[in-house]
Parts: C-alpha cells; structure tokens; sequence
C-alpha cells in the first residue's frame, strides 16, 4: 500500500522560527555609580600670570600642581594629586579649570582622570573622563569643588549637583535560555477524528486548517497512522501524518 504523507510546511517554518536564541550581546558593558569626596590644598609648585584687557578686565591664568587627600569609592580613596590649569577673569568672577588628577588607590595602579570644569565666583563645576585602578575600567565623573590658586577644598567626585560618577567595565549580557519547540508522536491506531483533532494512541493533535480536508479524506477512525506535533500557540498541533499497516 503506497504510503500517505502530509506535512504542513507552515508549522515546521514556525517550529524552526522559534529555536532562534540570544546568545549574549557581545561589548556590552558593567555599569556601576561611585562616589568620593577630595581636598588638594598642598602646594607643589605653582606659577601665576596676570593681564588686563583693552576692556578693563583682569585675567589671571594658573598652572599649579597640588596632593591631598581623597575618601569615598576603593577606586577613589587615596593620597591625590591635581595638576591644573586655570584662566579666570578675576573682574567678573568667572573662568575655566582643567587639568588631572591620580589617586594612589590601595591596590592597582592609580586611578586617572582628565577634567575641564567653569569656574563661578570661587566654585568650579565639570566633567571628568579616565580610567580606575583597572585601565580596563573607564571612569566618567562630574565634578565639584572650591577652587583658588591655593588649591581645592569640599571637592566632590560624583555625587554633585550637576550628577553623579559611573564606572564602565569589561562585561557581557548573561545568555538566554534557549526557547525550544515542544514535540511529540505516536503510533497506534486513530481513535478519534474531526474536523478540527485527531488521536492517536492516547495522543491529540488539533489539526490546522490547511491540513484538516485532506487527513479526514485520506483517514478514517480505526486506521493505524504515526503522526507528528508540535506546539504552535500554546496548542499541540498536528504538522505530520503517515499511514501505517
């Protein structure tokens, strides 16, 4: 007897649709808030230059070296040290200070950032951007603090007004778990048949309806057959039927 073999192409496209998996999105980074608070008001060396410009202001521009003290974070704790570069229009109170600082950290090497900040009547206010101990750790911070030619005081990594301090680090998303088709089959004889299910041998498949004409014209009830399922919207469904002797 010639075999009958019915498979419903649509469902197998849709089983193999859903063995599709995340496996992680590789570069995908650690991110963590950090925080510390520093004073650098020890002088290392500074020198001082003053003009007036042809509008009557008086700028002074600064380049001076300074070390303190830094608490907060491990990375942000330590003996600091601040270069820094200042130009500031002394007539109205207002300028820019950029630079670097390193805090000799515990452990690692020093964690090391590059900042530019304005400065307003006696406070500065910026951003700064390096690594942490780990240079495989990328730190971005805002920072704050008091600032004059004598150095820093009440200067804040991280949590300012202006916003806080991250740390970026080497990671990678967990993998998903993989979504798999559920599956069955059975051999027997077909116990049951409709225009919407089938059984056999204790197990029952909807039928979809491009399938359901042409199982109930090639089977009838007491045939032996082996069919095939897989669920397809929560539903055990039919996707092949053969007949058996």
């Amino acid at each position: 007897m010639r075999k009958l073999l019915f498979v419903c192409a649509g469902l197998v496209a849709l089983a193999v649709t859903g063995l599709a998996v995340a496996h992680g999105i590789d570069g995908a980074k650690s991110v963590k808030s950090v925080a510390g608070t520093f004073t650098a008001t020890t002088a290392a060396g500074s020198q001082t230059k003053t003009c007036t410009t042809t509008d009557g202001k008086t700028i002074v521009v600064s380049q001076g070296k300074y070390t303190g003290l830094a608490a907060g974070d491990p990375d942000l704790t330590g003996p600091i040290k601040v270069d820094a570069r200042s130009v500031i229009n002394m007539t109205d109170g207002v300028g820019t200070v950029e630079g670097r600082f390193a805090i000799d950290v515990a452990s690692g090497e020093d964690t090391v950032a590059h900042f530019a900040a304005v400065y307003d009547h006696g406070k500065l206010a910026g951003l700064a951007t390096g690594h942490a101990h780990d240079p495989h750790v990328k730190l971005v911070a805002n920072v704050s603090a008091g600032f004059s030619t004598a150095g820093f005081t009440d200067g804040k990594i991280g949590n300012t007004t202006g916003g806080s301090a991250v740390e970026l680090g080497p990671g990678k998303c967990a993998p998903q778990p993989e979504s798999k088709p559920e599956k069955s089959e059975a051999t027997g004889t077909i116990t049951t048949l409709t225009s919407s299910s089938i059984t056999v041998a204790s197990l029952t498949c909807a039928l979809p309806p491009n399938m359901a004409a042409q199982v109930n014209s090639a089977f009838k009830q007491g045939d032996r057959a082996e069919i095939h399922c897989a669920v397809s919207n929560g539903q055990n469904t039919l996707v092949k039927i053969e007949k058996k002797r």
